[in-house]
């Protein structure tokens, strides 16, 4: 399908499946040989990367853990800026190698909330691996090592990111149409 209508919005087709599981592939790669002697525990946000996430770990080879938290900050099509921590993280994570998987990271508030709460529980290092960055609608200063794909500030639905809830499921990225 090249184009799609959500609720009241329509959306075209701008990154296909297959060009999406490349980068993962690759990204995976990287974290397999930078991590290779760490152990890391992967931190999945939900909900939006359920599908990053499940295809990331399918070529990490390295012995890890996975948990997930879930955050939210959005509200239709906006940021709302408040972010409210729905499920935490229940393990121990003192001394331990953090990436926490991300699907997007826009102003960046989100990650920099989730880098502050666990930088409480003093974990050795944390590394942020995103799906997608915005790079022109970071309001905060982020070292996101491993990154997919560099975005334009679009409003996107698919492959595990919504439109008010709807949209995950489709194994493509779109971009809304003006």
């Amino acid at each position: 399908m090249d184009t799609i209508q959500i609720k009241d919005k329509q959306f075209t087709i701008s990154i296909k499946q297959e060009d999406i599981l490349k980068e993962v592939a690759r990204v995976a790669g990287e974290i397999n040989r930078d991590l290779a002697d760490e152990q890391p525990l992967f931190l999945s946000v939900l909900n939006g990367s359920f599908m990053f996430t499940s295809d990331l770990m399918k070529h990490i080879t390295i012995p890890c853990e996975i948990s997930f938290v879930k955050l939210a900050s959005y509200e239709g099509t906006e940021s709302t800026g408040a972010i409210k921590e729905m499920i935490g993280l229940n393990q121990d994570i003192e001394g331990r190698t953090i990436v926490i998987v991300e699907d997007i990271v826009d102003t960046g508030f989100t990650m920099q909330h989730l880098l502050e709460t666990l930088s409480k529980r003093n974990p050795k290092k944390v590394h942020i691996a995103s799906l997608l960055v915005k790079p022109e609608k970071l309001q905060v200063e982020l070292d996101i090592k491993y990154v997919a794909m560099n975005i334009p500030n679009d409003f996107i639905v698919g492959y595990g990111l919504d439109y008010d809830g709807f949209g995950r499921n489709y194994p493509d990225i779109y971009t809304v149409v003006d």
